[in-house]
């Protein structure tokens, strides 16, 4: 029978996670309210302030008493504003973009899946790599990398094809971050084709708010709700390769197919 939990007996668990993570948390929560402050009063993007900002005071993420609550703001609750974030999409922004975008989406996650396994198998690559690397590039960089590689038969490359292309859309998603929004005034793109631009190209969700929301607010909604629809995508591609390995390719190691693995 489940009983309900009483505050102290949570007291203990919730005053150990202040206690290990409150530093790092306050300098992070300062670093924020900083980059809104010089946004609010000089016209420049929060999130720009933010990242710049963020790189001075790298250093105290390396380590000492702020490492555990910087990184447990990076990764806990900076998840839960991007989830935050995709709540504040309005109906009225999913109904103006127009049905063309999600079909836009869809195509451009397949054909980005099949260039990476057509490039991997002319190049002598094989074909584990192109989906790998088609899938993390077209869905979401790392964590799409990770979900693939679950349902791939190993053999003695896949430890290596894995780090080399989470490593790879990393850098490569990060230096997008900053280097897109420039093209973005560059071309002199709207805010609409701005998001789609940023939200269809940059791997990580964290790094495409970031990005669209130092062009405009508008940029930004755009390019999160693009994002998340790619986000979308990993399920259905994951069982569909998890489908189709176990059809067509037998187990390396002991002849038997590998079980459908659901994400």
């Amino acid at each position: 029978m489940l009983t309900a939990l009483s505050p102290r007996a949570l007291a203990p668990g919730l005053s150990g996670l202040i206690r290990t993570n409150g530093q790092g948390f306050l300098v992070s929560v300062v670093v924020a309210v900083a980059a809104q402050f010089l946004s609010d009063h000089y016209g420049v993007p929060a999130m720009l302030m933010a990242l710049l900002l963020g790189i001075a005071f790298h250093f105290l993420s390396e380590e000492g008493v702020c490492k555990p609550g910087i990184e447990f703001t990076a990764r806990t609750v900076l998840r839960f504003g991007v989830a935050l974030l995709g709540a504040r999409i309005s109906v009225e922004l999913i109904v103006g973009l127009g049905p063309q975008l999600i079909f836009v989406v869809v195509a451009a996650v397949i054909l980005t899946i099949l260039f990476g396994f057509l490039a991997a198998r002319l190049l002598g690559r094989g074909w584990r790599f192109g989906l790998l690397t088609g899938g993390s590039v077209a869905i979401c960089g790392a964590s799409a990398a990770m979900a693939i590689s679950a349902v791939l038969p190993k053999n003695e490359h896949s430890e290596r094809n894995l780090i080399f292309t989470v490593l790879s859309v990393t850098v490569l998603s990060t230096v997008a971050m900053i280097a897109y929004p420039i093209l973005t005034e560059t071309f002199a793109f709207n805010d609409e084709v701005s998001g789609v631009f940023l939200g269809g190209t940059i791997h990580d969700v964290a790094q495409v708010v970031g990005a669209g929301f130092s062009v405009s607010n508008e940029t930004g909604e755009v390019a999160t709700l693009v994002k998340l629809m790619r986000v979308a995508m990993l399920a259905p591609v994951v069982l569909v390769i998890s489908v189709l390995v176990r059809r067509n390719f037998a187990s390396e190691q002991d002849g038997k197919r590998p079980p459908v693995l659901l994400p």
